[in-house]
């Protein structure tokens, strides 16, 4: 019988999985500059906010009815709701609704949310313990550090054979932020990064469903078990990552090793991250800023006969549905995202509702938008020309879309970004005061008195 083959197995592989062991247990207390330090909290803000925006979202409501039927302990609160869970439990939801927006940061080499499966497992595991902000911190950045080193390792190729690259090394992340935390040696750690290895999650089938935003949950669960095993002396494979039949080879043909050894300790994944203005795919990003551009600019959509864009083919391939039915594959549909930008100015999670997905006027202007492969532009560019009633043509280009690293989100911007998330949910003083703790995160005594406020 004939077996499917890949790239031969690297027999050669560096021991990454000790390497990355090592570097997790070893590594000194904020042992990084200021700008690391500064957007870790960063990080950390915008994953809270994006979690407390999507509290009363129905994914949230199924998931806790699903958790509360093992009959959890109250060990950890669920972001922006009054019920409290089991610290897995609190793992998962807070994953779900970190990612239920489709909101959340990202690393942009890989196309990984790190926030979602590292912070939802770490902030779990430090409220049962009552751990310090300054040790949720380390374990923030250094578990960021191992998921997205991992994914640089792979990518594309991983996230090209199907796998959401989020949950599907985001529980290695969270593993590793949890063993940080829980002060695992390298041995230890070493078994929580092995346990965790066999257990990613997640396919690209799934995106525009809830099971989506299950990923960066799942994941968050996943680590935070992982390392609860390794604490206890269940053990792993010590070469889990790297061998033959190890989670990389098996999972992917490229099989970058230097990504994860390359300046490790002095060069953070977290520097790279973005946060994202607008409430979906990362890609279609560009494509919003030109028609958000064209708004102002004192287009209407009256005036427009359609609108031509020129994308990167990933852009079709993630969020080419043209005729979305409800909010969650509107987050996939470059052509909403147009559509919302032209006629609103933004496109936030308002714009992202069901109710104006199937709006007469937005699919009348969601009709009007072409789309055209041209691989010669880079998949965070995009190429728009708004071809007008009267004939004429006005054009647009953007080759870094706000949000990008080269145009990034100011903490003033995140801070409205936070508020017109988190307002709706626990109030204008509330989002002030978890602002406030937020910032302050790393001098915190107890990361409690952050979880209390994060609740109604």
């Amino acid at each position: 019988m004939a077996r499917n083959t890949h790239v031969p197995a690297d027999l050669s592989a560096p021991p990454v999985t000790a390497i990355l062991a090592k570097f997790v247990a070893t590594h000194p207390a904020r042992g990084w500059s200021d700008a690391v330090e500064h957007e870790a909290h960063r990080t950390f803000y915008n994953w809270l906010g994006c979690a407390i925006g999507a509290a009363r979202h129905e994914a949230a409501d199924a998931a806790i009815a699903a958790v509360q039927l093992l009959q959890p302990a109250p060990q950890a609160s669920v972001l922006g709701r009054s019920e409290k869970v089991d610290m897995a439990s609190a793992a998962l939801v807070n994953g779900i609704t970190s990612h239920t927006f489709d909101f959340d940061d990202t690393h942009l080499k890989t196309i990984i949310h790190p926030a979602g499966p590292v912070a939802s497992a770490v902030l779990a595991l430090a409220e049962k313990n009552g751990s310090k902000g300054r040790d949720v911190v380390d374990a923030l950045v250094l578990g960021i550090d191992v998921a997205c080193r991992i994914g640089n390792t792979m990518y594309p190729d991983h996230y090209d054979r199907g796998w959401h690259i989020t949950g599907s090394t985001g529980m290695l992340g969270a593993a590793a932020g949890c063993a940080r935390l829980l002060k695992l040696d390298e041995a230890k750690t070493q078994m929580a990064l092995g346990i965790a290895a066999s257990q990613p999650v997640g396919f690209r089938e799934q995106f525009g469903t809830m099971t989506k935003p299950f990923h960066p949950g799942g994941a968050a669960r996943a680590g935070l078990m992982s390392a609860l095993l390794a604490s206890q002396g269940f053990t792993a494979s010590p070469r889990a990552l790297e061998a033959p039949r190890g989670f990389v080879q098996v999972a992917s043909d490229k099989r970058a090793w230097n990504e994860v050894t390359d300046e490790l300790g002095q060069r953070f994944e977290i520097s790279f991250n973005t946060y994202k203005p607008f409430a979906c795919g990362i890609v279609i990003h560009p494509s919003i800023d030109a028609c958000v551009q064209l708004k102002n600019l004192g287009l209407t959509p009256e005036q427009v006969e359609k609108i031509e864009l020129r994308v990167h083919s990933l852009v079709l391939e993630l969020t080419g549905k043209k005729e979305p039915k409800d909010g969650l594959q509107g987050k996939f549909s470059v052509y909403h995202g147009c559509a919302a930008g032209l006629i609103f100015g933004r496109a936030g999670e308002e714009e992202f509702s069901d109710a104006v997905v199937n709006d007469p006027r937005v699919v009348e202007v969601r009709s009007k938008v072409l789309a055209t492969v041209d691989d010669s532009i880079s998949e965070s560019s995009v190429d728009v020309t708004a071809v007008l009633k009267n004939g004429e043509r006005v054009h647009v280009r953007v080759d870094h879309a706000i949000g990008s690293l080269e145009n990034p989100l100011s903490d003033q911007q995140l801070e409205a970004k936070f508020s017109q998330l988190v307002v709706p949910v626990l109030g204008e003083r509330k989002a002030r005061d978890i602002t406030e703790a937020c910032w302050r995160l790393a001098s915190m005594p107890d990361v409690g008195v952050l979880t209390a406020l994060c609740r109604p």
